[in-house]
């Protein structure tokens, strides 16, 4: 589950939306500093939609600094929420687990209870043999994400990772107009999850609520594309959920009026497909648990705000 914070009202946009941001405040296109991270993490946390903040993202090179950075702000009463982290991979997996063990066991406070805690891994995969390789490495205790391909058939590796236990993640954008998958692709991975019960992640280009044109980076001269929207591809993976077609399937993810889409205590409405679709709160709640978990994203400020000014929140 995605990490808890404070009970929020039952709306059915709450629910949709409870810990779904992953901070990735390091990468691309923002690429702040750490102690500028673990700052914003910090302010995040306490503001008043907290609640929409999940994990940290962290290479694992840099939990050290991490661990330095971010002395001030981590909790130190007992029974406090900790800082859960999700850690990138470099390509020694068994270095990558000696560091997480490492950093778990610096900031543990008692028997059960952390500061910080890196409970998540993220690795990249090319094929089903390699999924099978990263299973053997990774402890199974640790929820590991691998990323899967979306330009090829992403089939045989998602079955490969359901063999496993494990979750997927899918990159979904990035800072060129070619790092966009087509929304064929992303609805034949997220088809793909949902025939083998695989529960997964996105990430990249998702800091925006809706499908639209944006700027790539944060330059003045930055280059525009069109990026997905972050409600875009959990609508989708709903929708895949409640058996639409792989039609309507595309079409949510290529939904640009956020006239379609509009939500009640116990719905989220959608009139954009061939027919009206409603998905109430359980259900969103139960896809978010089995299907997609949370999306990274460099910025935590722009999927609220921009949220928030579409009248969501």
């Amino acid at each position: 589950m995605p990490v808890r914070h404070p009970p929020v009202t039952d709306f059915a946009v709450r629910v949709l939306l409870d810990s779904i941001v992953d901070y990735a405040g390091l990468f691309p296109p923002a690429s702040v500093t750490m102690a500028t991270a673990v700052r914003n993490f910090a302010h995040y946390r306490a503001s008043e939609n907290g609640w929409m903040l999940g994990r940290f993202i962290c290479p694992v090179k840099s939990l050290e600094l991490f661990s330095h950075e971010a002395e001030l702000y981590l909790p130190r009463d007992a029974g406090a929420i900790a800082w859960h982290l999700s850690v990138t991979a470099s390509d020694d997996i068994e270095a990558d687990m000696s560091a997480i063990a490492t950093f778990n066991t610096r900031h543990r406070v008692c028997f059960d209870e952390y500061s910080a805690i890196a409970d998540s891994y993220e690795i990249k995969a090319s094929s089903a043999q390699a999924v099978d390789e990263i299973h053997t490495r990774v402890p199974v205790t640790l929820r590991t994400f691998i990323e899967v391909p979306l330009l090829d058939d992403p089939t045989p590796i998602v079955e490969a990772i359901a063999r496993t236990g494990r979750r997927a993640k899918m990159r979904v954008g990035g800072i060129t107009p070619d790092a966009f998958p087509s929304s064929e692709h992303i609805a034949q991975f997220l088809l793909a999850c949902a025939h083998t019960g695989v529960v997964a992640k996105a990430t990249a280009g998702l800091h925006h609520p809706l499908r639209d044109l944006y700027r790539l980076t944060y330059d003045d001269d930055a280059q525009q594309a069109v990026m997905y929207g972050y409600l875009n591809v959990f609508l989708a993976t709903a929708l895949v959920g409640s058996g639409a077609s792989k039609r309507d399937v595309v079409a949510i993810l290529e939904e640009r009026d956020a006239r379609h889409i509009t939500f009640d205590k116990t719905n989220c409405y959608w009139t954009g497909g061939s027919k009206p679709y409603a998905l109430d709160r359980s259900f969103l709640a139960q896809m978010r648990e089995r299907g997609l978990v949370s999306f990274g994203s460099c910025s935590f400020t722009e999927p609220v705000t921009e949220t928030r000014a579409l009248r969501w929140l």
